[in-house]
């Protein structure tokens, strides 16, 4: 049987979180654990939800997450589950494997990181997931699929030295095509101008939303970093077909909001968002990990 990386959108068994400790957060981890642990529980009132607990902060999540989340206590440095954790695919007959894919905290910026690359096959043990390692870098926010075998990521991303430097883009192709069952991997040359800390993730600005159809942040004005740069994205995926041999259709996002935080604005990546089905809703389940 081939297996898979299922679209955000199908339903799935649960959501996957790991509890916010110092080293990501300094002075603002309360504020980080009360706002984790608001989303956290509402997660919970549509689907289970496990929740990786660093060792010695067990106190801090049992007064503030729900008594039905399930607390894992396992070691790790970073809280982002999206770039870190395994990623789960399937086959036609519901069988999963856990990819578990090279964690450098984002081209070696954030030392230490043993803890958190460990922690994914920890995860897949505790699941009951069969562990498929791969020698390629990468973070789960460098992609988005759309589960019939496309891809879409960064050049900017995937190409970067600090990742993979012996791998090109034709060894990445086929490790994503033998690991994810992608057929088709489409290239976007480009991240949002502010992102210094992940090397251009295609979450901020692209994600489908569906097979043939992707939101992607756009930008109106000359003046912003970002004018020529979504510009570019845009003419690289219009030029593009996806697996099946279709157009996209786009949607695209106006320029990309700012909120003022700790003295610093800070952008709100809105391509960077849980797609939905609103029949799963519905019946109470939700539609993708999150982190």
């Amino acid at each position: 049987m081939s297996y898979r990386m299922p679209g955000e959108w199908e339903p799935h068994e649960r959501t996957l979180m790991a509890w916010p400790i110092h080293p990501s957060w300094g002075r603002h981890l309360e504020l980080a654990r009360q706002t984790y642990a608001g989303l956290a529980n509402t997660i919970v009132e549509f689907e289970p939800l496990t929740m990786l607990v660093h060792p010695g902060t067990e106190d801090s999540a049992t007064r503030l997450l729900s008594d039905r989340i399930e607390r894992v206590s396992i070691p790790y440095e970073s809280a982002w589950q999206r770039d870190s954790a395994a990623i789960v695919v399937v086959d036609d007959r519901g069988n999963r494997r856990g990819i578990d894919f090279v964690f450098n905290a984002w081209g070696g910026r954030y030392p230490p990181w043993d803890q958190t690359a460990a922690a994914a096959g920890t995860v897949l043990e505790h699941l009951g997931i069969e562990r498929v390692p791969s020698s390629l870098v990468l973070e789960g926010g460098a992609i988005t699929v759309d589960g019939e075998g496309t891809l879409v990521t960064t050049e900017q991303n995937l190409l970067n030295p600090n990742r993979n430097p012996e791998w090109t883009r034709e060894q990445i192709e086929a490790e994503l095509g033998t690991k994810l069952g992608v057929r088709k991997v489409v290239w976007l040359p480009l991240g949002i101008a502010a992102d210094f800390v992940t090397d251009g993730h295609v979450d901020a600005v692209c994600t489908f939303v569906r097979p043939g159809a992707v939101i992607l942040q756009g930008s109106t004005d000359p003046q912003d970093l970002d004018f020529d740069r979504m510009a570019a994205n845009r003419e690289a995926i219009e030029a593009e077909t996806d697996a099946a041999g279709r157009p996209f259709e786009i949607f695209e996002l106006p320029n990309m909001p700012t909120e003022h935080f700790d003295g610093t604005d800070i952008g709100v990546a809105y391509a960077n968002v849980v797609p939905v089905s609103y029949k799963h809703l519905r019946a109470h389940e939700t539609s993708s990990m999150i982190s």
